[in-house]
Formats: structure tokens, sequence, C-alpha cells
């Protein structure tokens, strides 16, 4: 059996941990590896580590920071699909899926290799006679982030890269389920030329979480995951004094009005609602059919839903894959059931479905619920499977209060063929993200993504313009200087 190990100061190594947690393949049922659970002493030595670290790395140019960010972009760009294969063996989406996950991640190394433009500060002349007055950012220290299953590439990569331009040190806890996406990612940063102890992997469970929350020397910790954890995350790491921007869970809704185009808003919810599984904090799990759009729509996606081809990531007939865990399997199966005991009608149900070839295989099929209300735990919760809810509503005020009085504020779409009522949604939705005919409104990385209410903890959003502000913080200094004689050189000057 394959043993996972943790990542301190350049290399793998087992530290102390006394505990181990099984690693499965979610196609198969079989488990593939046992992952190694760091304890408090795995912790602190990652964080000394990162913390020896810093000194330097914080004074390093930023020609320097630059040129080790773009190997490292270009080896993770060659490497791609090898990255691509181990998240489909671990988390079970899709390969073609895991690979788009890669290239978001690599877009926000992209951004980040602009640091010396991002850290550019703002510059008074004269504010006073002979005083002039400039502000510019630095590195906090050792940061940390804690990260979740269902991206386990993309999702750290929305946090160390901007970090470790910034000059920060950084500690990644991965998800237990699919660590060995963080391992790669380690290894290639040693590749690219990154010091040893800029960049540290440690794997766990509670005791890895609460020993970075509670650490004197990390400074902030950028957390992903369930809106509990996130809320707990937020208020332990603020309680100890860091930094902390905690993003939650998600109830992402779509409202299709009767002018939109049945046929692509159900395409894109079909693929909004199915893709990875639904495992996706901006999936599609709630549609609003308004007025006449109902019926016609259920029955469109009804064959939308059918047509879905679940199987095995490695399979490239396969649109969909397996759920990452035996017990989220249940959990799905048991929200689909209550919901039709509720007085949901169940169109389409994956509840029984058998992948030939892959009967141990933790599959749940597309699952499309009719006639769902607010009150029923099939809308309530978040499910995080490959389950679409229809709502009604008679207007587009309706719809939009119904998404408003929903405790989360994550992301949000609109279907429609009239500019006033996706403007009077754009501007009337108390959510982060809103998609306009997009149904899964990721930004771009040189924007910053999170939502509202109970979707973020904290005041940062993660990379873009807010992850260089999360990870640093601003000096103004006002100066007056006498006359000055310098040294002088013919050579051409360089950034050194």
């Amino acid at each position: 059996m394959r043993t996972i190990q943790h990542w301190i100061d350049g290399a793998e190594t087992r530290g102390s941990s006394s505990r181990t947690s099984p690693v499965f393949n979610p196609a198969t049922g079989e488990q593939q590896a046992e992952l190694l659970l760091a304890e408090q002493g795995d912790v602190d030595r990652a964080v000394a580590a990162a913390k020896a670290a810093f000194e330097e790395w914080s004074e390093s140019s930023l020609s320097r920071r630059t040129r080790i960010l773009f190997a490292f972009r270009e080896i993770v760009n060659r490497r791609q699909a090898e990255i691509a294969a181990v998240i489909t063996d671990e988390h079970g989406k899709v390969l073609s899926d895991a690979a788009g996950e890669v290239q978001r991640g690599l877009e926000v190394v992209e951004f980040a290799c602009g640091i010396p433009q991002l850290l550019k500060g703002e510059f008074s002349d004269q504010v006073s006679t002979g005083v002039d007055s400039y502000s510019f950012r630095q590195p906090l220290g050792v940061v940390a982030g804690i990260t979740p299953f269902n991206f386990p590439a993309m999702v750290p990569m929305w946090m160390f890269p901007v970090a470790i331009a910034c000059g920060n040190t950084f500690v990644l806890k991965p998800s237990e389920r699919d660590p060995s996406a963080s391992l790669l990612l380690a290894e290639m940063w040693a590749e690219a030329g990154l010091p040893a102890g800029v960049f540290n992997v440690v794997h766990g469970d509670k005791v890895a979480v609460d020993a970075l929350l509670d650490h004197p020397d990390v400074a902030a910790v950028s957390f992903v995951g369930s809106t509990p954890i996130a809320q707990y995350v937020h208020e332990r790491g603020t309680r100890a004094g860091k930094r902390v921007q905690a993003l939650g869970g998600a109830k992402n809704h779509a409202i299709v009005l009767p002018d939109a185009d049945l046929d692509f808003a159900s395409d894109h919810l079909a693929a909004a609602a199915y893709g990875s599984a639904g495992e996706r904090c901006m999936a599609i799990s709630a549609t609003i059919a308004v007025g006449s759009a109902g019926d016609e729509l259920i029955d469109v996606l009804d064959r939308k839903s059918r047509a879905v081809r679940v199987g095995p990531g490695r399979d490239p007939g396969s649109d969909m894959g397996p759920i990452v865990t035996a017990a989220s399997r249940d959990r799905i199966v048991s929200l689909i059931t209550s919901g039709e005991e509720s007085g949901a009608k169940v169109v389409v149900d994956g509840r029984d479905l058998v992948v030939p070839g892959h009967e141990n295989g933790f599959f749940v099929g597309p699952t499309l619920v009719d006639q769902v209300s607010p009150d029923m735990e099939v809308y309530t919760e978040e499910i995080f499977g490959p389950v679409l809810s229809v709502l009604r509503a008679d207007s587009v005020d309706d719809a939009i209060d119904l998404i408003n009085a929903n405790p989360y504020g994550n992301g949000t779409a609109v279907f429609t063929s009239h500019g006033g009522a996706a403007r009077k949604f754009v501007r009337g939705v108390t959510v982060g993200m809103i998609g306009v005919n997009v149904p899964v409104p990721v930004p771009m990385a040189y924007h910053s993504f999170g939502g509202w209410k109970n979707s973020l903890f904290g005041e940062h959003h993660v990379h873009g313009p807010d992850g260089v502000r999360f990870y640093t913080r601003a000096k103004v200094v006002t100066q007056r200087w006498p006359e000055l004689e310098r040294d002088a050189s013919f050579d051409m000057p360089t950034a050194r």
C-alpha cells in the first residue's frame, strides 16, 4: 500500500505522524493509498521551516520571484496531464474536467507572474516643501491554506501563487480525501527553483487544522469548504489574532424566464448541475422556473439529464464520474429520498445507478427533482451532488425574493433574452458572483472570487486584487532628503 507523506522544508517526510487515513479510488471503491495524518509536531516543523525561509524570501527581488513563478508555470503546464490523472484517480472527476481545473489554477499563477505591477505603490511629489509621500506593501510572514476535496489543485492554486509572489512563505493543508496533487505541485515548485521551506504541505484532519489556526507564527489563514467549518475557522483564527478569509458553502440558483432559449438554458443547467458530479461550490443546484417556463423546462431538462453518460473518470466516454466517498454518496441519496417523502417529484432518479464493471464505485446518477418548495431538506441543504431541484415563481421579483431569503450568497445566474429583466436581477440579488446566460460565473484570475452572506467569512475574496491585499499589509512613508552624492556606473542598469 502506497503511503502519502508530508512535504516539509523541500522534501517528503513521514514526520511524527502516528495516524493514517485511507485514500480511495471512487470509481472502483478500492483503497489505493494510506495518508499520514499530521500531529502537532509535524505542523510545528512545517511552520518553523516556513518561518526560517521567510527572511530570505521576503527580501528577494521581484525579478527573482517572477522568474521562479514563470518557471513554475511552465512546469505545471508541461505536466498538466499528470496532475489531472492524479486528481481523477482520487477525486473521481473526468479527465477533461480535471485538466480544466489545472488550467484555471494556472491562470492564477499567470496573474501572480505580474507581481511587480501588482505590488506597485503610490507616490505623491511635494506634499509639502521638500517633502514627498509614498506607499508600498509588504508580506505578512508564514501563511496557511486549508483547502477542500472538490478542487485539489485549483483551490490551492487560488492561494499560494499570490501569497508566495507577495513574499510570504506557505503551509498547505489539503483535503485528506485527494491529497496527491499537492505533493506533485510541491515537487514542481522545487524544480522551478523555489527555496526549501517557502512551500510546505502537511496532511491531516482537525488536529492539523487547529494547530495551524492556533500557531503563533502563522499570520494568516485561507480556507475554502463548508459553511459550518468556515465559520469555525474564521472564529478560531481571528481569536488567535490571525487574518482569515474563509469561504463557505453555497446554494446556487439559476432563474429561467419565459423568454429564454430553453434548449440553450437546459444544456447549460445540466452541465452546471451534473458536471464534476455536482461537487462544485459553484454548481447550480436549484433552478427557479418563472411564469410559463416551468413545464416545458422540465421536459427539456428530463431529456438532457438522461443523456448524461456516467462512468469512471478515466473513460473518455464519461461526462460525469463518481462521488468522492461512499459516505458522501449515501448522504446525497438520503437527501433525494427526503425530498421525495416531502412531496417533491423525482423526474430523473440516479439513486440506484450501477456502472457495469464498476459495481463497487461510489456512483449517483443525474437526478432531476421537480415541485420542490423552500422548506424541503432537499432545498435547504447543500447537497454537493448531481441533483437539480426545480422551484416555481410567478415573476422575476418573486424569484429574486426567493434567492435573497436563502442564507447563502455564493453564485447565481439568470437565463433570459430581456436586458431589463437581467439588469433588475443583477442589481437585486444579494449574491457575490452573478452570471447572465452563464451558469457557472467563476471570475477570471484577475478578478476576485467570493460570495456574500454565509458563503464568506472575512473581508477579502480569493485571488485577484483581493488576494494581493490579503497577503500583504501597507506602509505609507512621508520623507524629506538633503542633497546626496551617488556612485555612478557606465554599465547598463539591471535588476539584481
